[in-house]
């Protein structure tokens, strides 16, 4: 069926790309939003997302910090993959903001309540979500959070080949990292899908240090009031562009101050030697095809010929999407690995948060990711192969380099 909004009909909207005429500059808009109605279809539901995250990231500091006093919330999935209370109450908590203003919309998420109810965390989850959640004088009880949970797990919805529209949420994109105790850049990030395209993204990193800005004088005297450190929130819309804003008085449970809105592009990098490399944690340079052409270094002030530089890299897929939207990074680059699968909330949010700011994201082949090919549950990404994130120029050069490689390692 098609999914509808309560108020009226989606439609589809394909990703326009910004004008690479744009200057490179600064762009400052003190509001909720750094664009309009007029020139966003999907305002209100990007308005709720922008909330909710925030709310989010509110959240995960807050656990966290609970979590390295006490040790007692974490836990581990059957996957081995480290899991706290914070990836629960996200998955409930935009849930249930995002399923009381538009309730005809579906979730699809990582998590469901089965490992809540048999590791004994409800209580936890519970209040983790009452802290934050925006109801009034009925809070929410743990029946509606466990539900809320599941309503974005594999059994919460089931779609069919008909076109539809629903949201994509990775509660914390990074967790372990998260519950490493170090600053990683874990990532809340949710978007929206219509018809098989993302129409919004929004992230949340709250442990950002990097200032992605160019900022004169007078307003990095302006905004001395933001510590380092104090995170950003990321937001894209099609057809109006990628923005930031610092996001440490949310997580610091300070009143809202006006942070202005920073425009974001990606890097001006046309020669590949030239480029910021990001890959994977887990991975190492000689794994990927583009070794056999070129070595590499994390220095940036000793580079030699045929070396490439490799930035600092960090936890989560979605935080190297921030870099290349930043123009931290010129590219991320994700290699093939057979058996696995890959999720859509591992990049959704990342594709828009890219194309907007002017770069492009494919597979190794040069495809689309395919949000609806996994008709039934919109949980996969189809081709799984390997994806390459860049700010656009670099992207025709490096698929040629990738496919007239003879050294693609596979796992």
């Amino acid at each position: 069926m098609i999914l509808v909004h309560s108020a009226r009909h989606f439609t589809t909207a394909r990703f326009t790309q910004p004008d690479s005429a744009l200057p490179r500059r600064r762009f400052c808009v003190r509001s909720s939003l750094p664009f309009g109605t007029e020139k966003a279809n999907y305002y209100r539901e990007l308005e709720a997302a922008v909330d909710v995250v925030e709310r989010a990231c509110a959240l995960c500091v807050d656990i966290q910090s609970s979590v390295l006093s006490t040790q007692r919330r974490i836990v581990e999935k059957s996957d081995q993959t480290p899991v706290t209370v914070a990836d629960f109450g996200v998955q409930a908590l935009v849930s249930l903001e995002l399923g009381k203003r538009f309730p005809l919309i579906p979730l699809v998420a990582e998590e469901d309540s089965a490992f809540v109810r048999s590791n004994n965390l409800v209580e936890p989850v519970l209040n983790a979500v009452l802290d934050k959640s925006s109801i009034g004088e009925n809070p929410w009880t743990a029946d509606e959070v466990l539900e809320a949970i599941d309503r974005g797990g594999p059994k919460g919805f089931a779609f069919g080949a008909q076109p539809a529209t629903y949201w994509v949420l990775d509660p914390i994109d990074g967790t372990k990292g998260f519950v490493e105790g170090n600053p990683a850049l874990y990532v809340v990030g949710l978007a929206l899908v219509v018809d098989g395209e993302v129409v919004l993204g929004v992230m949340g990193c709250p442990n950002w240090k990097n200032d992605i800005s160019n900022k004169s004088a007078p307003e990095v005297q302006e905004e001395k009031s933001s510590p380092p450190g104090s995170g950003i929130i990321m937001v894209a819309h099609t057809g109006c562009g990628t923005w930031t804003k610092r996001l440490s008085s949310v997580v610091n449970s300070t009143a809202k101050m006006p942070y202005s809105w920073t425009r974001c592009f990606v890097d001006g990098s046309c020669i590949v030697e030239e480029a910021r490399f990001s890959i994977t944690d887990s991975d190492v340079w000689e794994s990927f095809p583009l070794s056999s052409l070129f070595s590499s270094t994390t220095n940036a002030d000793c580079i030699d010929e045929c070396e490439i530089l490799l930035v600092k890299s960090c936890c989560g897929s979605l935080s190297k999407y921030i870099m290349v939207a930043s123009g931290v990074a010129s590219l991320h680059m994700q290699r093939v690995k057979v058996h696995k699968i890959i999720k859509a909330w591992d990049h959704a949010v990342g594709v828009i948060c890219v194309h907007e700011a002017g770069g492009k994201v494919t597979d190794w082949k040069g495809d689309e990711l395919n949000l609806a090919a996994d008709e039934v549950g919109r949980r996969n990404i189809y081709p799984s192969g390997g994806i390459l994130v860049t700010n656009s120029t670099l992207h025709n050069p490096l698929l040629e380099m990738i496919s007239s490689s003879s050294s693609t390692v596979s796992r």
